[in-house]
Parts: C-alpha cells; structure tokens; sequence
C-alpha cells in the first residue's frame, strides 16, 4: 500500500538550531544527541509545520524570524492531496510542498503547495499525515472522539455496517426533527401567513383578472378619452386622399395620383425607364385607396360612448388594485395567485403532515436505539479484543502489571433514544461514550490514560496501541518523543523492536536517548552543536557504518572510544538486523 512519508524537514533560526535539514527515511528513524543538542525542536518544527500554536520565543536570538520547510510525498487520491488542491495548492512530482514562518514579533504565515493558506488548513491536514506522542504534546487518542474512532476501525465491519445503517436513521431523524420544530414552533406565523393566502387569493379571486387585461384595457382607455379627436384627424386625412363629397370641386391625393399614372401609361411604350416609373405610381394609387378605406372605417367605428370609458376605467382601477399589492402587472399578480395557491395547500395540510411526521420520528426513534445497541455490543466485543491486545504489548515495555481497559458508557437523557430500556443521548456515532483507561500497577484503580500515566508511562501505552492498531489507522507518519522515559535494559530493546515493527506499515520518527531503541532503527540522525551552541547545516547528519557504532557507544557508556561500549553497540545492531 502506497502512504504518505515525511521525507526531510529544513529548519532555519528556531532555538538552538541554525540552519539545518533532517532527511527522514520512510520507515524507523531515530534522532539521537547529546541533552540539550536541539534533538526536540525535531518535534517542535514538525508540530508548526502542523498547524501548531507558533511562539515568538522559538525564534533564534538575533534573527527576524523562523522558518520550517517540509516535503512530504503523497500518494494520488489521498485526502490530504484533495483538500491541498482546493486550497490552490499544486504538488511537485508527487510531493507536497509545505512552510512555516514564526517572526520575532508573533506573526505566523503557512504556505501549501506554493500557495499562502490559513495556518489551520495545516492542522485540518495533520489528522490525515501525522500522529505526534510527546511528554507535553500527546495528541490522537487523548481525544475521547479519536479513542472511539480507533475503536470502531479496529473492530471493521462488525462495527461499520450497523454504524453506516445508523447514521443513515440518524440523518433522517433529525431532518424529520427539523421540520417538525418548525410545524410545531412556527404553527402561529404559519396560520397567519395562511389567512394572509387567503384573504389575497380571494381578493383575485373576486377581480378575475386576464392575462394582459391591463395592457389591453390602457390602450382602449385611451382611445376612448381622445374619441373626437381622432375622428376628426381621421375624417380629414380621408378627405385629402380620397376627397369631400361636399367638395367636389376640391383636389384629393388620389385623384392627383391617378393623374399623373395615366400621363406616364400614355407613353411608357416609348421608355423602359418610364414605364417603371409608372408601375409605382399605380402602385402608391392602390395604397392610396386602401388607407383611405381603413380611415373611412376606423371613423365610422370608433365608440365615443361615456359609458364604455366609465366602464374601462372603473375595471382598470380594480387590477391596479391588485397591482399595488400583488404584483407589477396583471402577469405577475397571477403568478402570485399560482404560487400562493400552492403554498397555502401545504399550509392546510400541516396537520396532517404533523401527524405522519410523528409517527415516522417515533419509528426511527425506535429503530436508532435498536442499530445503537447493536453498535453498543460490538463495541464491546471488540473493546475486549484490542484491551487484551494492547496489554499484552504493555508487558513487554516495562510495564509489566499494568491493565488496559475500554469504559463504555451511556449518558441518561429523557429526549434521548431508548438502549437497554432507559432513554439516553445519542449522537451521529451512536450512544456511547469510549475511554480508554489505565491501571498502572495491580490495586490501582482504572483511570482515563491522560490522568492515569505518568508521562513516559503514556507514551508508551500509545505505543502499544499503535502497533496494535497498525495497519487500521490511517495516519501514515507517527512521531515519539521520549517514548523511553524511565526504561532500560531489556524493555528499551523491547521498545526499539516493537517501533520498529510499527514501522512496517508506517513512518516512524523518535526521539530517543536509548543506544537499545536507536538501534532498531532503518536511520540515525545525529543532532549535535557547534563550539558557539548552535546546530548548522552541518550538525544534524545521517550515522552510518562506524559513525553509527560510535553513537551508539557514546550513548551506552558516555564515552565513543570504550571498547566494552563499542562491542555492545555492534551487538544492538546486530540484533535488531536479525530481528528485522
């Protein structure tokens, strides 16, 4: 399976360290130095890099400001490329590009992919890429939410089928619930709005407006307003074109016209040319004649009664009526008519929409507590397994008595679903409250691991899970810092083996101070300062061969040249080549 790897990290100005860059390898890398030597601002730059709280104070003395680079590769498809990629970010070749800048004022700026992002788009991302467990910065499993989670992907599908039908019923219900509250809640504005489609639609109702009835009634308004004096402008543009029976000796367009088309038939054998201009004097006579017609006719039609015009604008005045509230024309008044109508159906049906609402929510109701106590009881199942599970590994890492548990609780709730015959609250995830809990030694009672452990003894304990839980959790990157605290001898080899096991289906990353841990590991990284206490380019590098032995060496005994020291460190890795 292709994951995500965090392939090296360049961190510039931040604490002791200069200008450094730490190349990471895709399996077990260790981080080994002297105390003091910058090995924890590893963990630090990893955590601004994740969208972590940025503190001016981290900035080297002296400088304007801090910088953190990463480059991590990532596989297609993966979620964290999809939100990147909405935020405009572009990969480089399959890798994601991603900084961090601290100046020595406060200001914080993230870039992703070439791109300026919210520093909380990192941290959005972080879920996906990286685990941190650190002394003061124990992430993941701390949160009750990521404990059930962990949960229900180790228990895969006797969980994951009844969850998906849960949150099927869930997301029904509460839009069922929704809609209810507003029926019940709003039943007052509702009934008004209600009388208010009424009192409109009746009001139309009674007008009985037509579709384009006020355009139609504006013009014969105002045609009957102005009867006289379009009869007259009539009447004598008639008598210009065709002439005045009480005139016969006056002289009319027509007759003129068909003066001058008998001047030109006479000769328009003689001239093409002449001819044409007789055809379109024959043909403005014709014209002539119709007009004069339509005038003859629109003069003897036209209405000049009083009455009508009453009428026309008594009618007019009922749709502007309509208009003023309605609508800004007749169309749109009954558009309004349209739609109210259907509106004010789904108002009078709300009773009965009330009553099969209820009765739909109480069968869901019913059916939510059924698929939640079959979450419930997987849960429990599985519970024991991965307890059990990580117990076990427990035992093997200086922590022999200690006692791992799952609580699984309901929280009583009258408005809650009914599990187990009492109501309790519910959620989108189902009824249960998951915490995983600690007993440290035998008579020590259960405690929520953040309260229950000792920072090492935690680290630890998230360690056990994450090899447990190896290969179901989907962050592909985990990063410890002192995961060793209080161990040695044969727990320290017990915990170099099982990182490195971890590391078979994820990057691991640890801070270590343990020769028997660093070991195990596919890299050593060296941090180590210069004479003036700063760390530079030079002074976080890659231990191989006798370099490597050395370290070692220094970390078993103190001192790099001791040959007891030096034949124990070549016997540590030998170990853990054969174990690997």
């Amino acid at each position: 399976m292709v994951m995500s790897v965090l392939e090296e990290m360049r961190i510039r100005s931040l604490g002791v360290i200069d200008d450094a860059v730490v190349e990471l390898s895709p399996g077990f890398t260790a981080v080994t130095g002297e105390t003091g030597a910058g090995k924890t601002m590893v963990v630090t730059s990893l955590g601004l890099l994740l969208g972590g709280r940025a503190d001016p104070a981290l900035v080297r003395i002296g400088a304007k400001n801090a910088v953190v680079e990463g480059r991590i590769s990532v596989p297609d498809g993966a979620s964290a490329v999809v939100r990147a990629e909405e935020a405009g970010a572009e990969l480089d070749d399959g890798v994601l590009l991603i900084s961090r800048t601290v100046s020595a004022e406060g200001r914080s700026r993230a870039h992703l992919g070439g791109r300026s992002v919210p520093v909380g788009l990192l941290a959005e991302l972080a879920d996906d890429l990286v685990a941190v467990h650190g002394q003061t910065d124990q992430q993941g499993l701390l949160k009750l939410s990521r404990q059930r989670q962990a949960l229900d992907r180790y228990a895969g599908d006797a969980v994951a089928v009844p969850l998906a039908k849960y949150a099927g019923a869930y997301r029904r219900l509460r839009a069922i619930s929704t809609e209810l509250d507003e029926i019940t809640t709003r039943a007052r504005e509702r009934a008004q709005e209600a009388d208010m489609l009424r009192f409109g639609l009746d009001e139309i109702a009674a007008v009985e407006p037509r579709p384009g009835e006020d355009v139609e009634l504006a013009a014969e308004a105002e045609r009957l307003g102005h009867a006289e004096a379009l009869a007259s402008a009539a009447t004598a543009a008639h008598a210009a074109l065709a002439g005045n029976p009480e005139d016969p000796e006056g002289i009319d367009a027509t007759t003129l016209v068909a003066g001058a088309h008998r001047a030109l038939e006479a000769v328009r054998s003689h001239d093409a040319e002449l001819g044409a201009l007789a055809g379109r004097i024959g043909e403005i006579g014709i014209l002539l004649g119709d007009v004069a017609g339509e005038l003859a006719g629109y003069a003897d039609d036209l209405d000049a009664d009083p009455l009508r015009l009453a009428a026309v604008e008594e009618r007019r005045a009922a749709l502007t009526a309509l208009t003023r509230k309605y609508g800004e024309d007749v169309g749109t008044v009954l558009t309004w008519a349209e739609q109210g109508a259907a509106r004010l159906l789904e108002l009078d049906g709300d009773d009965d929409r009330l009553g099969e609402l209820t009765a739909e929510r109480d069968a869901l109701r019913a059916e939510l507590g059924g698929l939640a106590q079959a979450l419930t009881d997987a849960r429990t199942e599985a519970a024991e397994r991965f307890a059990a599970a990580v117990t076990a590994e427990l035992a093997s890492l200086a922590m022999p008595h200690a006692r791992v548990s799952f609580e699984i609780r309901q929280t009583e709730d009258p408005e809650g679903v009914e599990v187990g015959g009492r109501p309790v609250s519910y959620g989108p995830a189902g009824v249960d409250e998951v915490e995983l809990l600690l007993a440290p030694h035998p008579g020590a009672p259960p405690r929520p691991i953040a309260k229950g452990a000792s920072g090492g003894e935690l680290s630890r304990v998230m360690l056990a899970v994450e090899v447990v839980f190896a290969g179901t959790d989907p962050v592909p990157t985990y990063l410890f810092d002192e995961v060793d605290a209080g161990v040695g001898g044969k727990a320290a080899v017990e915990i170099g083996r099982r990182l490195a096991k971890l590391a078979r289906s994820a990057q691991v990353v640890v801070v270590t101070h343990l020769p028997q841990v660093a070991a195990f590991a596919d890299r050593q990284l060296l941090v180590e300062k210069t004479n003036d206490g700063s760390v530079t380019r030079s002074g976080v590098k890659v231990l191989e061969g006798e370099e490597r032995v050395r370290e070692l060496s220094r970390m078993l005994a103190g001192q790099e040249d001791s040959e007891t020291a030096r034949a124990h460190a070549e016997e540590l890795l030998a170990t853990a080549r054969a174990d690997r």
